[in-house]
């Protein structure tokens, strides 16, 4: 069954809205395609980093659960699923090496403040 228009249009904006903030996440001069220390690299969190933790991995979070609601299919459910688990554990690993590599204080504030996945989910 389709979910009715508006709901899907609400839909489809929120979706793109986040792949935007991926992809602006990424535009950065701090961000690597690996867990990496750079030059001057301090805790972000202005833009979509004042609303997740890693809006990247949301954002393909999002991509993921919404192909596979669109899909209607329990492999791409079960899927999206393995791909939220394995997500989860790089962004736990990447927040342990933060906290090591950064001003821990300053890192704790920010995970007490920000959720790490989930827009206005559990910190």
């Amino acid at each position: 069954m389709r979910p009715a228009p508006v709901i899907f249009a609400l839909w489809i904006v929120f979706c793109l809205s986040w792949i935007a903030a991926a992809g602006w996440s990424r535009l950065g001069a701090l961000w690597s395609g690996t867990i990496t220390k750079k030059e001057g690299h301090r805790v972000i969190d202005t833009g979509p980093y004042a609303i997740v933790r890693h809006p990247i991995y949301t954002g393909i979070l999002l991509a993921v659960f919404a192909t596979a609601a669109v899909k209607s299919m329990i492999a791409g459910i079960v899927g999206a699923l393995l791909i939220t688990l394995g997500i989860w554990m790089k962004a736990r690993r990447e927040e342990q090496w933060l906290r090591e590599e950064l001003e821990r204080d300053a890192y704790d504030s920010y995970r007490r403040r920000v959720p790490m996945l989930i827009p206005f989910g559990p910190r």
